[in-house]
């Protein structure tokens, strides 16, 4: 394999730093040939000074004058124009979706309509629009590969296997920092608790999501577009030592399973090398280190919006589009401290139930949905007072 030309969308949140650190590990297999950023554009001038990429974006007019103005360059890219630049430019090959945005979803169809190699991180753009992606990816004669953790280690799992000797997928997840807690310990649980995940360091968002179980039932949907399982052959199980990301469960009963340290830099390189494999100096997994390896039913009743999104995952079409933009809009107004924790999940449901779903949806209608749910969950959340 040559060098592989890389270009980060969203380099600044953890994923992208994560991935940056990648690219720097492998500058004989790895080049960075562009980074986009929506905020911490003080971050994303050090990287432009680290790495020298040619093409730099940022999202809107007042941050590219703060960009501009920190690293003497008048050539920065701004707004969806310049993100389908980015991601379409015949320099680059390889296009890392790092952002959780749905502002990220047309520069990732361009790109895959373009031709280019995609590495994604974003599942909230395979839940959106997972049928109408892996549709254009096998129109386009080009590959998506996933960096989740867990997707990794099923695609890991699945390399090589037949698919008719495949019987389940088994997505596994820590439970996130509120699992154990009873129901009367969740009604009080502070941002503080909600944000204090006990493996992985994360941005706020994905944390949340991780404390309500949605991230669970996000990944069971993502999970489903890539591999062409269908969803009840798709499992969630609690893993709190998360040394075990994913298994496949054969016809004649035998797992399969992946184990690796919680470092989103393992993934994230299988993502960008694979077929190959690349030696690395990052901590190993240590067998004789593990004490206990525990798996656990997750709780529905207790995480209502696990169960939301495996309804949103039945229904398909646009459910899927509603279910993923009246999370964000709930977690950004549960961070924002306009919205209680346990409400998180009403305003979901609020959301799917008033929607009528388009089944087969194309772009246009996607984005109509995802605007419309934005729209319906804030004026519910308007209804509601954070306690």
């Amino acid at each position: 394999m040559g060098q592989r030309r890389v270009a980060v969308l969203g380099s600044t949140g953890s994923i992208g730093q994560s991935t940056l650190d990648v690219i720097a590990a492998h500058p004989d297999h790895l080049t960075l040939a562009g980074v986009a950023a929506r905020s911490r554009i003080d971050l994303l001038a050090r990287q432009a000074a680290r790495f020298h990429p040619p093409l730099v974006a940022v999202w809107d007019d007042e941050r590219k004058a703060e960009l501009e103005r920190l690293t003497g360059s008048n050539s920065v890219l701004t707004g969806l124009d310049g993100l389908i630049r980015l991601a379409t430019h015949p320099d680059v090959d390889t296009v890392v979706l790092a952002t959780s945005g749905y502002e990220a979803l047309v520069p990732l169809i361009r790109a895959i309509q373009a031709g280019k190699r995609i590495a994604l991180a974003s599942k909230e753009l395979l839940v959106m629009a997972g049928e109408l992606i892996m549709r254009l990816v096998q129109e386009h004669g080009t590959s998506l590969v996933p960096i989740d953790s867990e997707h990794a280690a099923l695609a890991q799992c699945l390399a090589g296997v037949p698919k008719d000797q495949v019987e389940r997928l088994v997505v596994t997840g820590s439970g996130g920092p509120l699992w154990g807690k009873t129901a009367a310990q969740l009604s009080t649980v502070t941002r503080g608790q909600v944000l204090a995940h006990p493996k992985w360091q994360m941005g706020p968002k994905i944390t949340v999501d991780s404390a309500t179980l949605m991230n669970k039932g996000l990944e069971v949907i993502e999970a489903h577009w890539l591999f062409g399982v269908p969803l009840e052959r798709l499992q969630v199980v609690i893993h709190p030592e998360a040394v075990v990301h994913a298994l496949i469960e054969l016809v004649d009963g035998t797992l399969l399973a992946q184990m690796s340290p919680c470092d989103m830099r393992l993934p994230i390189q299988y993502a960008l090398s694979a077929p190959e494999r690349w030696a690395h100096s990052w901590p190993r997994l240590r067998l004789t280190e593990l004490s206990a390896l525990r798996f656990f039913a997750p709780d529905r009743a207790q995480f209502p919006c696990l169960e939301l999104a495996l309804k949103a995952a039945a229904s398909g079409g646009t459910a899927c589009a509603v279910l993923n933009a009246s999370n964000e809009t709930a977690v950004r107004a549960y961070l924002d401290g306009h919205l209680a924790f346990a409400d998180i999940p009403r305003v979901i449901a609020d959301a799917l139930g008033d929607h009528a779903t388009v089944a087969h949806p194309s772009l246009e209608e996607i984005l109509e949905a995802d605007g419309w749910a934005r729209k319906t969950a804030q004026e519910r959340i308007h209804q509601c007072s954070p306690r």
